[in-house]
């Protein structure tokens, strides 16, 4: 029996099972097994049919820039028009369904960083099972920084089977990932930390742990509140945390009145724009910038000024490592000691190591070995 009749297997043992206060110990430990298998059946697939730096023609498209967002959508709603408003690139556009049939890449300067945009092909309900260029489409968007649900302003209702392909592909938008920590041993058996209150015990908790192959090991929960599913999401390592932005499209065919009505189903805030008149595209840019949340280093060479006007853009929360590890592959191997003046620290020049983790416009010197090349 292959992966997928297992899978089928077990949901048709869930639907069969009553649920109840008695059946929530099994039902759990069925859904623990459904990851398992999917993770299994990712590992197998994933890369082979959707690559961002290798695979399938029209896929293979490798990541450059400070960050990568990703255009999702359902065909026709004007994405390669939304892609070409916001950048140098030239996808190919028309008013019928599936002009983009590839990954086309374009590149957002904005406020010193560098946006990498990928305008995919549209996707339809049930792409994450198949349908379509589907599961190829989406799962590109779990190596993006940010995704862009692009929504025509007359299909506003799209929204949430976006977010349904999205989850069942393993993408989870604008959610954090549970404060949980995993942490595989080689002795011991299991160890169970609890330091908030929870829906699951600690036995649950084990055999969670023991279907995912963890026979040794320790988990640390701090996530008040915690949930089967989300408990399940961890230990089996099935979901991406990844922020989203909503995008309201063709806002210059409708009036004000219509756009309020129709947006006011939404409950989640949105730009609306309009990529064939230009309309509101600064603002987008501005909400891509700041969703992405970025820091500004400014990097000062040893015995040199610093350079304040090309930052380096990092992620907020980078460390000194994550940072070498921009600038060169071989930075971190040659790294002595850092000194940064900024509010990261205590006092102006102050040492510090790999581990540093770097606020908004820091000041770094990187001091390498005296022997390294």
């Amino acid at each position: 029996m292959g992966i997928p009749e297992k899978i089928k297997a077990i949901q048709d043992e869930m639907h069969k099972t009553q649920i109840n206060k008695a059946t929530e110990f099994h039902i759990g430990l069925l859904k623990a097994k459904i990851a398992k298998l999917k993770r299994e059946l990712d590992e197998n697939t994933h890369g082979k049919t959707v690559s961002t730096g290798g695979g399938s023609a029209g896929f293979d498209v490798r990541k450059a820039g400070d960050a990568t967002v990703v255009l999702i959508g359902f065909p026709s709603v004007g994405k390669s028009t939304l892609l070409n408003s916001l950048t140098n690139a030239k996808s190919k556009t028309g008013a019928y369904s599936f002009t983009t049939l590839t990954a086309v890449p374009g590149m957002l300067d904005y406020n010193g960083s560098q946006i990498q945009i990928l305008d995919l092909p549209g996707i339809i309900e049930g792409a994450s099972s198949g349908k379509g260029l589907g599961k190829r489409v989406l799962s590109v968007a779990r190596n993006a920084n940010l995704v862009l649900m692009v929504l025509d302003v007359f299909q506003i209702h799209h929204l949430e089977i976006l977010k349904k392909e999205l989850f069942e592909i393993g993408v989870k938008v604008n959610e954090k990932p549970p404060d949980v920590i995993v942490e595989k041993t080689s002795t011991g058996g299991i160890s169970v930390n609890i330091q908030a209150p929870t829906e699951v015990d600690e036995n649950f908790i084990k055999n969670v742990m023991r279907i995912n192959g963890y026979h040794n090991g320790r988990i640390t929960i701090r996530e008040k509140g915690l949930t089967v599913d989300q408990l399940i999401d961890v230990v089996s390592g099935n979901r991406i945390y990844i922020p989203s932005l909503v995008v309201v499209n063709k806002i210059d065919l409708i009036d004000s009145e219509y756009l309020k009505s129709v947006t006011s189903k939404l409950n989640v805030p949105f730009v609306p724009v309009s990529a064939d008149t230009d309309k509101n595209i600064e603002l987008l840019k501005q909400e891509i910038y700041n969703k992405l949340d970025f820091i500004r280093i400014y990097m000062k060479p040893k015995g040199k000024e610093a350079d304040y006007v090309e930052p380096l853009i990092m992620p907020r929360g980078s460390t000194v490592y994550n940072i070498c590890g921009k600038i060169h592959r071989n930075m971190v191997r040659d790294f002595k000691f850092a000194q940064i003046w900024g509010k990261s620290v205590k006092f102006a020049g102050q040492k510090v190591g790999l581990d540093h983790k770097v606020v908004d416009e820091d000041v770094l010197t990187i001091v390498r070995r005296i022997n390294a090349i």
